[in-house]
């Protein structure tokens, strides 16, 4: 008898996680989405503290919510651990000062419109960064982008507002019913707060870039990207006191405000992930013979 006919063994496929990531990775390395994202984290900085004076004066003053100051804790604990009643803290210095902001005469005025001014700040690069994942070759005008950042202000300040209103209900009915387990107060914070935040990512991948965007190209991003910008802030959670002393003893008092920086490039860098990866896995889609995304005109 003949040799039996050995297979011919094939080469191995590339792997999942090159095919699925390395494309991402390289888009990190360059230096334009590195300008976005240090663009963008410095607007957040100039619009964390004149939106959570809107927030919580709306909450208090016009809805009526007396939790409000609880759930804006919470929200404020998730990000930045510690005692909201130590003074030593980031938590407390915010929370003082939230409150003697809102508790002064015609803050809101002035906090409305400076978030309106330092959001657009936001969007502008947000944007140029989604049009660029996209392959969109033209940006919108002036005009046409200070109409749709003002929009979508008011529309994610407005779920935002919606998730601190629920977050009150939840944590006082939670508290009220098991005053025993404090920890809970805050599994019902991110029941509310969770499915909000990816709405919120959601209409920004889908509405933001200068092109119909089919709705379900983005929203894998939106779940996806909400879930790690959760996994990040956990990570801070447990790294926070290895950072506090680190950026205290090079920053001194501006820690409090190199903090929000950093961790919001750092979660600008995600989001813009998140489009990237939305966007290539849309053109895969199209070759397969899929829908993809057009430019507005």
């Amino acid at each position: 008898m003949g040799e039996a006919t050995r297979p011919v063994l094939s080469a191995p496929p590339e792997g999942w996680f090159r095919r699925t990531f390395g494309p991402t990775l390289s888009y990190w390395m360059e230096i334009e989405v590195h300008v976005y994202a240090l663009a963008i984290a410095a607007s957040v900085l100039l619009s964390f503290f004149p939106f959570l004076i809107i927030v919580l004066s709306i909450c208090r003053h016009l809805l009526g919510w007396g939790g409000a100051l609880q759930a804006v804790g919470l929200v404020l604990d998730d990000y930045f651990p510690g005692d909201v009643g130590d003074h030593g803290t980031m938590v407390g210095f915010i929370r003082d000062n939230l409150l003697a902001a809102v508790n002064s005469r015609g803050s809101q005025a002035l906090s409305l419109a400076l978030l309106i001014f330092t959001a657009n700040g936001v969007f502008v690069p947000l944007e140029i960064a989604l049009n660029k994942a996209w392959g969109v070759t033209k940006n919108r005008s002036y005009l046409k982008n200070q109409a749709i950042s003002l929009g979508m202000i008011f529309c994610c300040g407005s779920l935002a507002l919606a998730s601190t209103v629920l977050s009150s209900m939840n944590v006082k009915r939670v508290g009220a019913a098991f005053p025993h387990f404090p920890f809970l107060d805050v599994v019902a914070y991110k029941m509310a707060a969770l499915p909000v935040s990816i709405l919120i990512l959601f209409l920004v991948y889908w509405l933001l870039p200068n092109a119909r965007i089919p709705w379900r190209s983005v929203l894998p991003a939106a779940i996806l990207v909400g879930i790690a910008l959760e996994i990040l802030k956990n990570i801070n959670l447990l790294s926070w006191t290895l950072w506090r002393q680190k950026l205290h003893a090079e920053y001194g008092p501006f820690y409090y405000s190199v903090t929000i920086i950093v961790w919001s490039f750092l979660g600008a860098m995600i989001i813009l992930a998140g489009a990237e990866w939305s966007a290539r896995r849309s053109r895969q889609l199209a070759a397969a013979g899929g829908p993809i995304a057009s430019q507005d005109s």
